[in-house]
């Protein structure tokens, strides 16, 4: 890395501050996961997916050829040679506070051909406080026609893609695909009504009228999509806290399609009041091949969230999770956030960045877009939670999953990784977002059944990528 390009995370990210960019790789590194220098007992195996290489590429160097501008704008530097994660430059736009489209962008490209390809994004904004949206826009005749993906809503209470001062990758797939315009339509399946063609490419960004944003865009690619593994994409039915219902209501349902889970389990819950025991876990994996993962250690820590903690707490969570994962002999090296947040811990440090010493995934409860293969940043896998059958009481309802053009739909016809995040199954309806009847769940089952997408847990799902 050139410059203040900063510390490279799995996946594509980095976290990149102002003290820790100046320092040499090595000490930029221990600096970043404050001071947690010493390997854990059970580090993980590092089984990630190889890096994906890019078909076509803009990494924004010298004499590049795209523009910034748009009525958001206030200042741009199309060749900055401050901050940058490839090269020796990225592009610097600093919108003016409006809410107005700010963009960088070109037109009258090449044709390009997005058969089988998925768009790949490595971005940075410098403070997320006044961010509100970003967009990208792909088409033709000077974007009066396009297809347009809003891939980051930024929110003020929950866990966020992007956070302040990180390079962020993302994948942008025909399945997540939101808008189109001009000769360009979406099917009510969800399918683009073209692939090819496309000349004009826009990535956009709205502050939120309360003040600037400064961004930095380094790289827009062309990448092979999820498709060109699975045809139909794949779904991985997670369940996160360890609820005994999974045992008792979900397995059997599942069983009778062949399909296996990914139970996300809190240690301290196990064996206790209506969670699972360790020997319902064993039989779950050793019969019927589901995975028993990581959620938190301590009942406390999974109710605070890491975030609450300092960074040696976290770290000494996940080292005890991990191996009572392993000494009650579960394989799994995958985990998942409780109430899906990785913001930095109290003192500072990158809860993702801790999960990396231990765990080879984390899994976020974040779906502005559905994930990829292979993902883009494996510690902030995203997923889909609140599926549920009921009426009234939030979440994702049910209908929008099975339904005409909903999740399933688009898996199916465009290829995507699609992580559903469930907790309890109840016999009857459910009364809060995190409960599922056990006929919404055999409903769901058999809509996947019925579309022949392939079902994997989260390690099968990325052992094919390794």
């Amino acid at each position: 890395m050139g410059g203040t390009g900063g510390v490279a995370l799995a996946g594509g990210g980095a976290w990149v501050g102002s003290t820790v960019a100046a320092q040499p790789a090595a000490a930029a590194a221990e600096a970043a996961i404050g001071g947690l220098t010493t390997p854990p007992a059970y580090a993980p195996s590092g089984r990630r997916p190889k890096y994906r290489r890019a078909t076509w590429s803009q990494q924004f160097q010298t004499s590049h050829g795209w523009n910034a501008g748009g009525t958001g704008t206030a200042s741009a530097n199309a060749n900055d040679t401050s901050v940058f994660v490839r090269g020796t430059q990225s592009v610097r736009v600093t919108t003016n506070g409006t809410g107005k489209q700010s963009y960088v962008r070109r037109t009258g490209m090449t044709a390009q051909n997005m058969t089988g390809k998925m768009i790949r994004l490595v971005f940075r904004v410098d403070d997320v406080a006044n961010l509100s949206k970003l967009v990208f826009y792909m088409g033709s005749g000077s974007l009066a026609n396009y297809f347009s993906w809003t891939f980051h809503a930024h929110s003020t209470t929950a866990a966020n893609y992007v956070q302040s001062g990180e390079w962020v990758t993302v994948h942008l797939q025909w399945a997540d695909v939101t808008s189109a315009a001009g000769t360009y339509s979406i099917s009510a399946a969800g399918s683009p009504s073209t692939k090819t063609g496309f000349t004009d490419m826009s990535f956009a960004v709205y502050d939120n009228a309360g003040g600037p944003v400064t961004y930095r865009l380094q790289a827009v690619e062309l990448v092979p999509d999820t498709a060109t593994v699975f045809p139909k994409g794949v779904v991985s039915i997670t369940f996160d806290d360890s609820h005994k219902s999974i045992h008792d209501l979900a397995r059997p349902v599942m069983d009778s399609y062949g399909y296996s889970g990914t139970v996300y389990n809190i240690a301290d819950a196990i064996g206790t009041g209506s969670f699972l025991t360790v020997g319902q876990m064993r039989s779950m994996q050793d019969f019927s091949g589901w995975e028993m993962a990581g959620h938190s250690y301590a009942n406390a820590t999974h109710t605070a969230s890491y975030p609450k903690l300092t960074a040696e707490q976290a770290d000494d969570d996940f080292r005890k999770l991990r191996e009572w994962l392993v000494g009650n002999g579960f394989s799994s090296e995958h985990f998942a956030y409780p109430h899906g947040a990785f913001q930095k811990t109290s003192d500072g440090v990158p809860v993702d960045l801790i999960a990396s010493r231990h765990f080879t995934t984390a899994r976020s409860i974040i779906s502005e877009t559905i994930e990829s293969f292979a993902p883009a940043m494996p510690y902030r896998l995203k997923a889909l939670t609140g599926i549920n059958d009921g009426s009234g009481i939030g979440g994702t309802a049910l209908s929008k999953v099975t339904g005409a053009g909903g999740r399933l739909d688009r898996c199916v016809n465009s290829g995507d990784w699609l992580i559903l995040c469930l907790h309890k199954v109840v016999e009857g309806t459910p009364a809060t977002s995190t409960e599922i009847g056990k006929a919404g769940l055999t409903a769901l089952m058999k809509a996947i059944d019925d579309r022949g997408i392939p079902v994997l847990t989260v390690e099968e799902a990325m052992a094919s990528y390794t």
